[in-house]
């Protein structure tokens, strides 16, 4: 890790657990406490002396009533942003193996978070998102799922939330769409890149196999680049020489058949010259994904938006019969494609935020999206879904012993059938509710 350039970076670093800022050693990096974004969950500590700041705290969630665990963070509505999420086990429960659940973003399954594999190797699990902000709050929750074990507990140890350009990944329609990390690497690089280098704070991991590894003796402008990838990634590559194709097998492991974000980066490693070309063609999987690349010292990416992967993946660099020197490669980025079309209708959002907020004691997993995933949908929260959009149907408190009152705003929840709110001690009057033609039963005793 780096120092951190003030006058660069623009997001928000949290330390879950943890009731102190977390200065990373060495550098300027601060996560602050979580407590200002989340009113659930439990606290704890790590008995260890050489982990990490950010990895030694953490918090759990052991309230099982509750169907998510949400922070949430004031975001640029409109704007572009890259989520990441930590967890470190260690054994905070007393056991030997990390519970698997689910990681929500603003409505929508991201992931399932199973750390095993990492934590068997001591290390820590990290997953990223790149998604467009639909409001001007953005939700990061956590979830129980059927792979959680009855005697455990959902945990997060960090969470970052990073604004990017709105050149970056901009061929993404981000109003439908996110984009899921699956790779990052830096080609022929020994160690991972990250700040300042990457002043988006990317991780871009080391990759090397049997292949030549050459430096580059020219720099380049990570401005000329739509994604900005940082200078060092072109700082070496892997290559084959004259004439010879250059194969890797990248991203590692076997791939979900679905559609993928792809983005590879190249740039001649010699000096400039005006006689000598590097021209090469690009195959995924056999198929061509570019034909006669022309490589030059100022660097060029290519990328599709959407292109099919399934299992293991192969790269195939083919060098022209006449380039005057072999195919190299020097970066490359992997992403799935997550659909992200469902939403809650902001009109009835904004009601039950300020039910959430008119209530003493709301239900634990009163935050984040009201409706979805369906799954998770608010404690007496049931909905809809028509034409991706989803509207609350019934709203059901009996006897949940909250106390508070009604906001007038109840009135716009204009597809509600059912009002059920008997058992409680709710004060003051009952608001109009003549715009609720739908409504078929109503209990407030």
């Amino acid at each position: 890790m780096h120092a951190w350039p003030t006058l660069i970076y623009a997001g928000t670093l949290v330390s879950c657990g943890s009731s102190t800022k977390q200065s990373i050693p060495d550098t300027s990096l601060s996560y602050i406490p979580d407590d200002g974004f989340i009113n659930v969950g439990n606290k704890t500590t790590l008995e260890s002396n050489d982990l990490l700041p950010i990895l030694s705290t953490l918090r759990y969630f052991p309230q099982k009533s509750a169907r998510k665990y949400c922070y949430t963070f004031q975001v640029i509505r409109g704007g572009k942003y890259l989520v990441r999420t930590i967890y470190f086990y260690g054994g905070f429960d007393g056991g030997k193996q990390p519970p698997v659940f689910d990681q929500i973003i603003g409505g929508t399954k991201w992931s399932v978070v199973n750390t095993t594999e990492d934590y068997a190797n001591g290390m820590s699990s990290y997953y990223e998102i790149i998604i467009g902000a639909h409001a001007k709050t953005l939700s990061v929750c956590v979830a129980r799922s059927n792979q959680t074990a009855a005697n455990s507990s959902p945990f997060i140890s960090a969470i970052e939330v990073l604004s990017l350009e709105d050149s970056m990944y901009n061929s993404t329609d981000f109003r439908t769409e996110a984009l899921v990390a699956v790779a990052r690497s830096a080609f022929g690089n020994e160690d991972s890149i990250s700040f300042p280098d990457d002043p988006y704070y990317r991780l871009w991991q080391p990759f090397t196999d049997k292949n030549e590894v050459v430096s580059t003796q020219t720099s380049v402008s990570s401005s000329d680049f739509w994604n900005k990838p940082p200078e060092k990634a072109f700082s070496k590559a892997i290559a084959a020489g004259v004439g010879k194709k250059l194969e890797i097998q990248w991203p590692s492991g076997s791939l979900q058949s679905t559609r993928y974000y792809v983005s590879l980066y190249f740039q001649d490693n010699r000096a400039a010259s005006a006689n000598s070309w590097r021209v090469f063609s690009v195959a995924v999987n056999g198929k061509t994904f570019y034909n006669n690349l022309n490589v030059s010292t100022g660097g060029v990416t290519i990328y599709s938006a959407e292109w099919p992967l399934s299992g293991p993946t192969k790269i195939t660099l083919t060098p022209d019969a006449k380039s005057s020197a072999g195919p190299l490669i020097n970066a490359g980025e992997v992403y799935q494609i997550l659909p992200f079309g469902t939403r809650t209708l902001a009109k009835d959002v904004a009601v039950m935020e300020e039910l959430a907020r008119n209530l003493d004691n709301p239900p634990l997993d009163w935050v984040g999206d009201p409706c979805l995933p369906q799954e998770n949908s608010w404690t007496g929260v049931s909905c809809s879904i028509k034409d991706t959009v989803a509207r609350i149907i019934s709203l059901d408190l009996t006897n949940a012993g909250i106390s508070g009152t009604l906001p007038l705003t109840i009135d716009n929840l204009s597809t509600l059938h059912h009002l059920w709110l008997g058992g409680n001690k709710f004060s003051g009057s009952i608001p109009e509710m003549n715009s609720l033609l739908k409504l078929e039963t109503l209990y407030v005793l």
